[in-house]
Parts: C-alpha cells; structure tokens; sequence
C-alpha cells in the first residue's frame, strides 16, 4: 500500500471510494465540493496495484479562542473500499494526514467521530470542549498539532460545505 497526494485525476476513484464506503452519496458531494470550493487542504488516497482504496480530507476550518486566530483543520470524511476495511488503511491514512498537516504549519485539527476510535492518534473532546460549534458534544474531538495554547473560550467552523451535507441529512 502506498499513500500519496490525490490528483485531479484520482477524482472518480476517490468518488468511487467515498460511495462504497458510505449509505449515501453525501460524503463523496462532500469532497468534490470542498474540493471545487477551495476549502481541501490534505488530500490523500491509499493505493494498491495502481488502484485507490481509501481517501482522507482536512478541510479549512475557521478556528478562533481568546482573541487568536489558529491555523485549523477538519478532518472528514474518510473513506475504504469494503473489502479492505479493517486492513489498517483508514490508521495509516489518518497518520499521513496529520504528519502534513503538522509539516504545513497547521495548529489544530478537528472532527466528529467515535472517541473510541480517534483516541488512539490523540483526538480529545476535552480539546474541542473550550470551542462553540454547530457540532459540539462528545463526538468532536480536537487534536493540537505541537505546542499549540488551549483557550479558554473559542469557537470553530467548518467549511460551508458541511451545512450543505447538514441540510440533506
């Protein structure tokens, strides 16, 4: 397995991957309009045989605390064809990611998921706690890239993309 950047040629593949491994198209809308937005800031596919099965996207998100503008991310969605689910991809996928976005200057990366899962790269919902967002609760978890202060009081936004994917839900 070999990961690299995603190309504008990956585009169907990574389309591909997104509705293989989600009930909906909404994830795979979801990139190509953060994508055509100019909102993707990591994109990354997991290769085998020449062929993609798995895509990760940190998108630009506007992250505020204490009167400071951090350097944000969100990690979301990430996706793994079916029949290599399980196999390690999505970890290492998720690794890559947040080794370029800590080589890229970026200072916190948020998302929504399971703690159980999200733990292990370092993800806390205590770190997203100090910030408002339209997705606040235990499934948003933040992970400070280096020496990053925590504020008392923040907030974050995602990309507009993400109302768009909350309107159809």
């Amino acid at each position: 397995m070999r990961i690299r950047g995603g190309l504008e040629s990956d585009a169907a593949a990574i389309r591909a991957v997104h509705l293989g491994a989600f009930p909906t198209a909404a994830e795979a809308d979801l990139v190509e309009r953060l994508i055509a937005e100019g909102d993707a800031v990591v994109s990354l596919v997991a290769e085998e045989e020449g062929k993609v099965v798995g895509h990760v996207l940190l998108s630009r998100a506007r992250v505020d605390g204490d009167g400071r503008a951090y350097r944000g991310l969100g990690l979301a969605p990430i996706g793994v064809v079916a029949d290599r689910q399980g196999a390690g991809l999505g970890s290492a996928l998720v690794r890559a990611a947040l080794e370029e976005a800590k080589a890229r200057g970026e200072e916190i990366v948020f998302l929504l998921g399971d703690e159980a899962y999200y733990r292990r790269f370092g993800f806390r919902p205590e770190e997203a706690a100090p910030f408002a967002s339209p997705y606040a609760g235990p499934h948003l978890m933040a992970l400070r890239l280096g020496d990053v202060p925590l504020p008392a009081s923040g907030r974050v936004d995602y990309a507009p993309a993400f109302a768009a994917l909350e309107a159809q839900s």
